[in-house]
């Protein structure tokens, strides 16, 4: 039992992140605006939010607006929920208007923000003119669960963390697991190198087949579309055709040792070529991934205290996950070459 260990340990990370994955709720955070445009004078706009306490925290909202750090109060007309609050804006006539960024806060959820929520027509400034005066409040959320963060743009999508980046990770593991069994295949040809390295390549290309589809999925809800033309999606599709070519490659030479040479050198330059295309060439073109082509990285921004308690056990229990299935599917060739072929292969 205690040789097994790692199992049990890939279950009970698997079963801790799936639950969390869709549980956990996301801190409270503005979603819109019904009317982003206005004028100057006074104005009445609806803002929603997402896991908010407006109503609950009736007497502590305030609001007030941003722009190039010169601040502009308003006001609560009316709370209509916990997810809906009515603001009144008044603009002088004489500020110089473009966009605004917008804060509500309150004793419950703290400061929340929404970049360029309102836009409004140029106004220029009448001499000596000053803007009313507004000392903004930033305040901490009193009741603070463990929540995932409040991201725009990403909003629940950021929960897809927890599966498309560890579908890479365990890919990468699995495929070197491939790459090393072709390196010692051509110090030392042994059959059981080859089935070694063959095996790891066919799981790592299920990693690759969902790396790409939640990758998809995840582009169709925060990037409008299913594919884009990204440095890092093209690597990722390139790379996963190369090792499907490596299986067309084997599959097309009779002879056992060829076979197994040939096979063995491509590998090996299929592994170097994953590596360029998708850990250095992104870092020094232009992208939409996070962190590529000076987009912030989860790191930096985003990858709280409680993302990484969820996503690092993620990581860590599909990488487990990859290597048991290719265990498995090691041994199920053992088993077919000596049932079928009489072959004992160790």
């Amino acid at each position: 039992m205690l040789k097994h260990w790692w199992k049990v340990l890939t279950a009970v990370l698997l079963f801790y992140v799936l639950v969390m994955s869709f549980m956990v709720k996301l801190d409270p955070g503005l979603i819109g605006v019904d009317q982003t445009r206005l004028e100057a004078g006074v104005n009445e706009r609806i803002v929603a939010g997402a896991n908010t306490h407006f109503a609950k925290a009736k007497d502590s909202n305030q609001i007030f607006l941003e722009q190039d750090s010169v601040y502009l109060c308003a006001e609560v007309a009316e709370v209509l929920s916990d997810g809906q609050v009515i603001v009144r804006i008044t603009l002088p006539d004489s500020l110089r208007l473009s966009f605004f960024n917008l804060y509500v806060n309150n004793d419950i959820d703290g400061t929340m923000s929404l970049a360029n929520a309102f836009n409004a027509p140029e106004v220029p400034r009448s001499p000596g003119a000053d803007l009313p005066a507004c000392v903004p409040q930033v305040k901490t959320a009193a009741y603070a669960p463990f929540g995932f963060p409040f991201q725009p743009v990403i909003f629940e999508t950021i929960r897809n963390l927890m599966f498309h980046v560890p579908m890479w990770f365990s890919m990468f593991f699995i495929m070197l697991i491939s790459f090393i069994s072709s390196l010692r295949y051509l110090a030392k040809p042994s059959r059981e190198m080859d089935l070694r390295a063959l095996n790891a390549v066919r799981v790592g290309l299920v990693f690759a087949v969902l790396g790409l589809v939640t990758g998809a999925v995840w582009a169709r809800f925060t990037w409008g579309d299913w594919w884009v033309n990204d440095p890092q999606l093209n690597g990722a599709l390139v790379t996963f055709l190369i090792y499907v070519g490596y299986m067309v490659l084997r599959a097309s030479i009779e002879d056992d040792q060829k076979r197994a040479r040939v096979a063995a050198v491509a590998n090996i330059f299929a592994y170097v070529i994953l590596f360029i295309l998708l850990m250095i060439l992104p870092r020094f073109t232009e992208g939409l991934h996070p962190g590529k082509g000076g987009n912030p990285g989860f790191n930096s921004y985003d990858l709280d205290s409680s993302l990484r308690a969820v996503f690092y056990p993620a990581v860590i229990g599909w990488i487990l996950l990859g290597y048991w299935m290719y265990r498995l599917r090691l041994r199920m060739n053992r088993l077919e070459l000596q049932l079928y072929y009489g072959e004992n292969v160790k």
